[in-house]
């Protein structure tokens, strides 16, 4: 029983963090929607780099990509509590557990994806952000991606009605 509660809060710890993102993003927009754009326009990468053709200077562009980053943290919040909370109300039985752990695995598959795909593949090697000394965000990313996926590995881990 233990294991299992520890799934479900740890689960939920994913679900606040995510939430605290999604606040942040939406009442300072302005400061993490510079940080999109700086890493979109590419315009502190080093100076005469060969992807700069890789640049997009559209703020409506940066906008969309911002409110899409936005939407999926939102979506990781979401599953997260969702999942949480189907794990918290099926404690008791193991099988009902290994069930209703989809919805939390889907929420911490969607922040990997997030945050290793968004940020370290994407902002990090096609907008080159490793070069930036100001707007680059991969430390920060690689931390979430590997706190995300130790918990979904975690989750993953059967539960057997043997296990207290």
């Amino acid at each position: 029983m233990y294991t299992r509660t520890a799934k479900a809060l740890l689960t939920w710890a994913v679900a606040l963090y995510a939430s605290l993102v999604v606040f942040n993003n939406v009442t300072d927009y302005d400061s993490n929607y510079m940080f999109v754009s700086h890493v979109l326009k590419m315009d502190t990468t080093f100076p005469g780099n060969r992807a700069l053709w890789r640049a997009i200077d559209s703020p409506a562009l940066h906008h969309a990509f911002y409110a899409l980053i936005i939407l999926v943290e939102a979506g990781v919040a979401i599953l997260c509590w969702a999942g949480g909370y189907r794990l918290l109300h099926s404690l008791n039985d193991a099988a009902r557990f290994n069930a209703a752990k989809r919805v939390a695995i889907a929420g911490l598959t969607l922040g990997i994806l997030l945050w290793f795909t968004g940020f370290i593949t994407i902002g990090g090697e096609w907008f080159v952000m490793w070069q930036s000394k100001i707007w680059n965000g991969q430390e920060a990313a690689f931390r979430l991606a590997v706190i995300l996926g130790i918990v979904l590995l975690l989750l993953v881990q059967s539960d057997h009605a043997s296990e207290v």
